[in-house]
């Protein structure tokens, strides 16, 4: 990555307009800077815009889960991100006397990582900007943003005005804009963005954790109804706060550090085990852009949808926009597949983002309900409920989490029972004997998945695309094949009746059939080419 001043965009503009860049990205918070390392891995040419100087300092996410690591897999930064997390932590969720009536751990989903992980967002995003370091393809603008954008048929200009009022016009293929939820892009397309937003504010308080109290590494939504709280552990000793503005309380007093003592005095915890950081007052919102694309123009992240935090899936859903967009306009940068390809970034993401969002709000009912009568029923009535086998074992599988199944978008017809899922990521034996995981070998390319020894599949071997054999317990590596040491893939293939995979370049199934049968014909226009290797952290 190259930091570009004022002088040197100067320099650039006139091959900026010959299509310089093949992408711009609009804002470098956690989507953005996932955009730039896709992209970045990709061998795109790149340009990123961000109006502030450094990372922003307050932490806003304070969770993420197994397969939003795994994307960061893909760019070889899950290790070291994974050093400045909290994993295997229980939640629970306790009543007014602090007794919890649903407790869970959640389970692994099968994508190789940590099933939910807490994070301190200025640490997790400054990895992710030093990862974007690795790619000399990639210029960060920083204290810069962008006031206008302009689209024809080729390309768009983007207006970018630096910190000394400097004005430049750069020229790009594509525009990621991953720039929040008052997103300038967003209204600059005249783009809706509809939904509520709730009448109670949040206090956020972001503390530093001096002494550490008993069970402190355990998340608790506190579901009193006298005042609701959010008491979570982050890591690198730090620990989040949240509670609401109630009728009648003074904000401005709310956010002082009396205030704040005051209210988590009611937990045990003494003005010498933290020292309050920062305490930001926001508002919970429910909002979906009307469209996710305009031309060459995508959103993403908070600029495309907004979720309350009670499952910890609005950053999620931000990198997972981005994974599923980037290699698709990398795909058709190269021209390996038609541009109408790009018609399906709305049609994956937009119904799992509000699915997720669904859920999201319905847990925030049991966490923030204050009437009496109700929170009574919900106390007594919860906890037998858990001893319902049924229900543990929702609780237990993290299905507040919905998973992401493409039931339309760009997959083969006709479809079969895997086809939209992502596949599972267990540890195999390589050819050389190596255990991985299974991305580092898929290698986020176009691949052919078979159980057993591949079956001749014309169209697709025509077209150069690669295949991989998927041999049982025991057997001896090979080359061209993974041994499914852990016992996951062949039960998977199996589940879901088929033999043969046809994988997109984000593991998601694109074609599949059962034993005998052949795949259905590769995308129209389909002509994939040779992908550079991501590269990896040291």
């Amino acid at each position: 990555m190259s930091e570009v001043s004022a002088e040197g965009i100067e320099g650039k503009a006139g091959t900026a307009e010959d299509g310089a860049y093949d992408v711009a990205v609009i804002g470098y918070g956690p989507t953005g800077v996932t955009a730039a390392n896709l992209l970045g891995a990709l061998g795109l040419r790149v340009v990123v815009i961000e109006r502030d100087a450094e990372v922003f300092s307050r932490a806003r996410a304070i969770s993420t889960d197994e397969e939003v690591v795994r994307i960061w897999q893909r760019v070889g930064l899950a290790e070291r991100l994974k050093q400045d997390m909290l994993a295997e932590r229980c939640l629970d969720f306790v009543d007014a006397r602090g007794r919890a009536f649903i407790s869970a751990h959640p389970t692994p989903r099968g994508h190789g990582h940590p099933p939910q992980m807490f994070i301190y967002q200025p640490a997790l995003e400054q990895v992710l900007r030093e990862g974007v370091d690795r790619y000399p393809n990639v210029e960060v603008l920083l204290r810069h943003e962008c006031l206008r954008l302009r689209q024809d048929a080729e390309s768009v200009e983007l207006t970018v005005v630096g910190a000394d009022d400097s004005v430049h016009r750069l020229r790009a293929s594509y525009v990621i804009a991953a720039d929040g939820g008052s997103s300038l892009t967003r209204a600059q397309l005249n783009v809706g963005y509809e939904g509520r937003t709730y009448e109670d504010r949040w206090v956020v308080i972001d503390t530093e954790m001096l002494k550490p109290w008993p069970d402190h590494d355990r998340l608790r939504f506190r579901c009193d109804p006298a005042r609701p709280a959010v008491d979570c552990p982050t890591p690198l000793g730090h620990h989040r706060w949240e509670f609401p503005i109630l009728p009648g309380d003074d904000e401005e007093y709310l956010t002082s550090d009396d205030a704040i003592y005051s209210m988590v005095a009611k937990y045990g915890i003494g003005r010498d085990q933290i020292k309050i950081l920062r305490a930001t007052v926001y508002s919970h919102h429910v909002r979906f852009a009307a469209r996710f694309r305009v031309g060459r123009v995508f959103l993403a992240g908070d600029a495309a949808h907004a979720m309350p935090p009670w499952i910890g899936q609005g950053m999620a859903a931000g990198v997972r926009d981005v994974a599923n967009l980037c290699w698709k306009l990398a795909a058709v940068l190269r021209g390996e597949l038609p541009e109408t390809l790009l018609d399906s970034y709305e049609a994956e993401r937009k119904p799992h983002v509000k699915e997720v969002t669904e859920r999201a709000v319905f847990v925030g009912r049991i966490i923030t309900e204050r009437r009496r009568a109700i929170t009574r029923v919900r106390d007594s009535v919860l906890p037998v409920l858990t001893r319902v086998a049924g229900v543990t074992a929702w609780l237990q599988d993290s299905n507040w989490i919905p998973v992401a199944h493409y039931a339309d978008g760009f997959q083969a017809r006709p479809r079969t029972k895997a086809s939209g899922h992502q596949i599972p990521q267990p540890w195999v034996t390589g050819p050389d004997g190596e255990r991985v995981r299974l991305d580092d070998v898929l290698g986020g390319r176009w691949l052919l998945l078979h159980l057993g020894l591949p079956t001749s599949q014309p169209a697709w071997e025509r077209r150069g695309v690669p295949s991989l054999a998927v041999l049982p317990v025991g057997s001896r590596p090979a080359e061209g094949a993974v041994v499914d040491s852990d016992g996951v893939l062949l039960p998977w293939l199996t589940e879901h009746r088929v033999t043969t995979l046809a994988l997109r370049p984000d593991a998601y199934v694109y074609a599949a059939a059962p034993a005998g049968a052949p795949l259905p014909p590769p995308p129209a226009g389909f002509a994939p080419a040779p992908h550079p290797t991501a590269t990896t952290a040291p």
